[in-house]
């Protein structure tokens, strides 16, 4: 048995992640301070006896005993991470230079979940480990472009001054149970707008391409790499090198939804991306992993949980009924 710390454990991948980590008989301890993650998305997980959840900031010193850390801390949707850009940046390398020093100093094994969001808007299709990427450090975005980047950097350089044992996932768009209602990612945004038959909202005319991978096999991914015992591999891409453009997605969710909304387009985001799409050589590789569950399906799992999100909301806020009042004579008062 191990005991792992998982830094946004209780986000969208990382309460998935230490459900996993739970059933492979670990003991798991989830930090998180609860900025995007929420306490409702490890709440079955809370009467087990090797499960610890931590509200804290990776900003600050965490001063644990652990053998393994996955750091996945750090707001992951445009909306959230622009919602405090300095804070983002801060999350990505202080909290990565935190994560570092504890691993350092227990000798710990720590992964560190980059992203996709890397490459910027990429010239090289699809993106290898190798590319450099096109990243506009400037621009909207970079806070958490250029933090994860430089969170890479820290990683190599702990690894190659301080000999520790660093793994790093640049993680593809993923989606699934537990993804946040509000976190204005296509799959969430598209999925909600359809079960309430309003206009689904593209921005562009719906022709940038994405890739997704749903959260059971990149939680597969993440594990496998952790476990690899090959040091020096260099970050390595998990996600789903099945390309599908953004308007085929809208499409396809109004499909399964049974859905009577229509599609809208809206002017492009500065920066976004026009293809998105892992080459995966390397997972396959080293961690003898590939996507296994296609689109359509996963799809499915995830509408089942958004319609179970929005009925718990109906019943939770009601209306407050009109309710007539008695006439109630009050004796005179005198004023003195």
């Amino acid at each position: 048995m191990k005991r792992i710390l998982v830094t946004g454990g209780a986000g969208f991948i990382g309460s998935h992640l230490c459900e996993k980590l739970l059933r492979e008989d670990n003991e798991v301890l989830c930090v998180d301070n609860f900025f995007t993650g929420s306490r409702a998305n490890c709440e079955r997980l809370l009467d087990n006896p090797s499960f610890e959840l931590l509200r804290h900031d990776v900003t600050f010193p965490l001063y644990v005993e652990v053998d393994e850390i996955y750091n996945l801390a750090c707001p992951a949707s445009p909306i959230h991470y622009q919602r405090d850009p300095v804070q983002t940046t801060k999350t990505s390398v202080i909290g990565a230079i935190n994560m570092l020093g504890l691993a350092k100093r227990v000798r710990a094994r720590v992964l560190q979940a980059s992203t996709s969001e890397v490459y910027g808007d990429p010239d090289v299709h699809p993106q290898p480990e190798g590319y450099c990427g096109s990243v506009n450090i400037a621009g909207p975005r970079a806070c958490y472009d250029e933090g994860k980047r430089c969170a890479e950097t820290l990683f190599h350089d702990y690894q190659r001054q301080h000999r520790l044992s660093v793994r790093v996932a640049r993680i593809f768009n993923t989606y699934g149970p537990n993804m946040h209602p509000e976190d204005g990612r296509v799959v969430s945004n598209f999925i909600i707008q359809a079960l309430k038959n309003e206009p689904i909202t593209i921005y562009g005319d719906g022709s940038q391409t994405r890739s997704f991978c749903y959260v059971e096999d990149l939680v597969e991914g993440l594990v496998r790499l952790m476990a690899l015992d090959q040091e020096g591999t260099g970050a390595i891409n998990l996600g789903n090198p099945v390309e599908t453009t953004v308007l085929a997605l809208a499409e396809r969710i109004v499909a399964l939804c049974n859905s009577r909304s229509t599609i809208t387009c809206h002017p492009l985001p500065q920066d976004d991306p026009r293809r998105r799409c892992p080459d995966i050589s390397r997972a396959r590789d080293l961690l003898r992993w590939t996507p296994r569950i296609d689109l359509d399906t996963g799809l499915t799992h995830t509408i089942a949980h958004f319609e179970g999100v929005l009925t718990r909301n109906a019943t939770r806020v009601r209306p407050l009924r009109h309710v007539s009042l008695p006439q109630v004579s009050l004796p005179q008062v005198a004023v003195q």
